[in-house]
This record gives structure tokens, C-alpha cells and sequence, in this order.
């Protein structure tokens, strides 16, 4: 029984990187849409102010 040659083996796996790009830029979108649905609601307007006062009141502005 003869062993595939690098070549051989190398272009065996070419299709298993495009579907890990697929499943990585998948959950990338999937993550920005959950950011942008949090903070566009309520809940995110009421983190960003409270997280700005905190800073402003550190840096003694507010």
C-alpha cells in the first residue's frame, strides 16, 4: 500500500478550509447582528450613557 504524496493529501483538505471560512464568517455575522439588535434597544442606549457618565465622572468632567 503506497502513501498519498504531499500534493495529493494537500488538495484532499482544499475544501475543508473554504467551509471553515464559511462556519467563522457565518458566526461573525451572527455576532454583529446580536450587537447591533442590543445596542440599538433600550438596553444598549442605557449601557452606553451609564458607561460615559462612569468615564466623565473618572476624569472628573461630568
Amino acid at each position: 500500500m503506497t502513501r498519498p504524496t504531499f500534493h495529493a493529501r494537500r488538495s484532499e483538505q482544499r475544501g475543508i478550509t473554504t467551509a471553515e471560512y464559511a462556519v467563522g464568517t457565518a458566526g461573525g455575522g451572527g455576532l454583529a447582528g446580536l450587537l447591533y439588535k442590543l445596542l440599538t434597544g433600550g438596553f444598549g442606549d442605557r449601557m452606553l450613557r451609564t458607561l460615559f457618565d462612569h468615564v466623565f465622572g473618572l476624569l472628573g468632567i461630568g
